[in-house]
């Protein structure tokens, strides 16, 4: 979602700032703006349009210092719009930029126009601006101290004073922020990766953390308990923050390129697996997953029908009980907690909101044996949980999660395996044919891909659309909602997914000849129910595209298109299914002329509620 980066130095820092909001575009935004202390004024430029436009208006602006905020926004409060874009100012005194949600904004704002100030746009984060220029004495630091006090909600924000050059202060709660120190410069950034090329020497700053950034130095402030603050330490990380995978070389999209880097993904994620063993999640693992009884996963969007799809596995493979929850729901519904809980938490950048609330209120009624499934080491979500597994799918820059969601699948079918192994329910020679199958994973998605100018074809046919319908059953309904999901995500296709065994219960009187039904049609042990659910949607004139098994049976006809899979998996089938889905979504959106990379209204890191 929103991207922070600011800075002091001692040369010019607009450069630095444009750049890493470059870095920061596939996060998802709606408008951008720099600010900077310049000739003892603040100066700012705004932009609804894409950071390279933004950065041809500074040059033409002539905006450019030592001291700066710059912001990308994807928008809550306050339409898209050149007047809510950030920075926001206070009297020209206080620039500031946040990333967030403010609960208690509406009462700020009440108060602060009873005391004159008035306010041009319709965000939560010029309260911020205000609130911080109402309270502002002559010291910045203690000015944000004491206004962070007063905000209830979900922050990160990076502000500066026309008064104190040379000086930027930063404060997080609930939203990631991180302090990059250089030499005789310093930055704050809400992702490292923004300040790849500048330093590489990163501070993950924790809850309530206030911190002071000035050209040589910098200090860090924690809220405690009783309201008060004291100074802290917080580690110095090195941190290669790569931004190779960047480059899109011969594909048209990002997405693209993610899609067919999932051979690789899978192979690094493996890499070095040579047996099954809890200590793949971390020490101890082995005693805690002895002492679960039953497993709990919290996730949001394409990584919930990854946990979905897990607790298949999770309860015939190694026979416990597993509830599946959408993480923004969970946290505020009465449930039943149970300490011998295994709640495993997945997330793609390990920052997503919801998911880290969700975790927050699973700890809090007594469920402490925590797991994450992440792509990202240095997260919020690895730092919280007691054990993790890292996927190693490298840097996502296409909204539509692909490459993650399969190494997501890889490290939950691992999970799964290792779980069966402490119950006595995975023998030795089951092991080793889960590795075997493991392992030959890359080389199967590859053949897979090879499908395309195949799927290609049906993408011209999907264009014209604008509802479809898809169909699984049992192991293979996640894959048919996640395909469902990509479709929609970046086509605007309307599109929904169904176990096909519901179909007479009420989706089969939204089937004519212009509802595409797509249907997931694995070679397992309900193949003979889905082709009678498939004479279903024949029967009523339904056109079917179907992704089947070499050995389905399962032949082209009149109002049936088939694209045959290379080969049946097994339990690990949906990691093969969802690939054709993919490139169908992706296909599709590219002949309808969408923004692939970056679907309206969506952002690829959802860091608020």
């Amino acid at each position: 979602m929103c991207g922070i980066v600011a800075g002091v130095a001692g040369r010019d820092i607009v450069p630095v700032l444009v750049e890493g909001l470059k870095r920061l575009e596939y996060r998802g935004y709606d408008s951008c703006g720099v600010a900077v202390h310049q000739g003892g004024e603040l100066r700012r430029t705004r932009s609804t349009a894409r950071v390279a436009e933004l950065g041809t208006q500074i040059a033409h602006d002539g905006v450019a210092g030592s001291t700066g905020i710059a912001h990308t926004r994807w928008a809550t409060h306050g339409a898209p719009a050149e007047h809510n874009a950030h920075p926001h100012f206070s009297r020209d005194r206080i620039a500031l930029v946040h990333n967030g949600i403010i609960e208690n904004h509406e009462e700020l704002r009440a108060e602060l126009q009873g005391r004159g100030y008035e306010f041009a746009s319709q965000t939560d984060t010029e309260v911020i601006a205000h609130l911080v220029h109402h309270l502002y004495e002559g010291d910045l630091f203690e000015a944000v101290q004491r206004a962070t006090a007063r905000l209830r909600g979900a922050y990160a924000i990076a502000v500066f004073c026309r008064d104190e050059p040379q000086r930027v202060v930063g404060a997080r709660e609930g939203s990631p922020l991180v302090l990059g120190i250089g030499e005789g410069e310093n930055f704050l950034a809400s992702d490292a990766m923004a300040l790849a090329g500048v330093t590489d020497q990163i501070v993950y700053l924790e809850e309530g953390d206030v911190v002071d950034l000035q050209p040589g130095k910098s200090w860090i402030s924690a809220r405690q308990a009783d309201g008060g603050w004291r100074a802290v330490q917080r580690e110095v990380r090195t941190v290669h923050a790569h931004s190779g995978a960047a480059e899109l070389g011969p594909y048209r999209h990002y997405m693209q390129k993610e899609i067919f880097e999932q051979p690789r993904a899978i192979a690094d994620t493996l890499e070095g697996i040579e047996q099954v063993k809890p200590e793949l999640f971390g020490e101890g693992a082995q005693h805690v997953f002895k002492d679960v009884r039953q497993v709990l996963i919290l996730a949001c969007g394409t990584s919930y029908y990854a946990g979905s799809t897990a607790k298949y596995w999770l309860e015939s493979i190694a026979g416990i009980p597993t509830n599946v929850e959408i993480a923004s729901e969970y946290r505020y519904r009465d449930s039943v907690p149970d300490p011998k809980t295994l709640v495993v938490t997945i997330s793609q950048s390990g920052e997503t909101a919801d998911t880290i609330a969700a975790l927050k209120h699973a700890r809090a009624q007594g469920m402490e044996h925590t797991l994450t499934i992440c792509n990202v080491a240095t997260s919020a979500m690895v730092r919280e949980c007691r054990f993790a597994f890292l996927t190693h799918a490298g840097v996502e820059i296409g909204v539509a999660s692909t490459k993650a969601f399969t190494t997501q699948l890889v490290g939950l079918f691992l999970l799964t395996l290792a779980l069966a192994q402490v119950r006595g329910r995975l023998t030795a020679e089951q092991e080793a044919a889960h590795l075997r199958n493991l392992r030959h994973l890359p080389a199967a998605v590859q053949a897979v891909l090879a499908l395309e100018p195949q799927v290609i074809a049906w993408s011209e046919e999907f264009a014209r659309k604008e509802n479809a319908l898809f169909l699984g059953r049992g192991l293979h309904y996640p894959v048919a909602l996640e395909g469902a999901l990509k479709l929609k995500e970046i086509s605007y296709i309307h599109a929904e997914a169904y176990p096909a065994g519901e179909l007479k219960h009420g989706p089969l009187a939204l089937v004519t000849a212009a509802m595409p039904v797509v249907t997931v049609a694995p070679n397992d042990q309900l193949l003979e129910k889905l082709k009678s659910n498939l004479q279903e949607v024949r029967a009523r004139g339904g056109e079917l595209f179907v992704f089947a098994d070499s050995d389905t049976r399962i032949e082209n006809g009149p109002g049936m298109h088939v694209i045959r899979m290379p080969e049946h998996y097994g339990a690990l089938s949906p990691i093969l299914h969802v690939v054709p889905l993919q490139l169908l979504a992706y296909h599709t959106a590219c002949a309808r002329g969408t923004d692939v990379d970056k679907p309206r209204n969506l952002a690829k890191s959802v860091t608020v509620e």
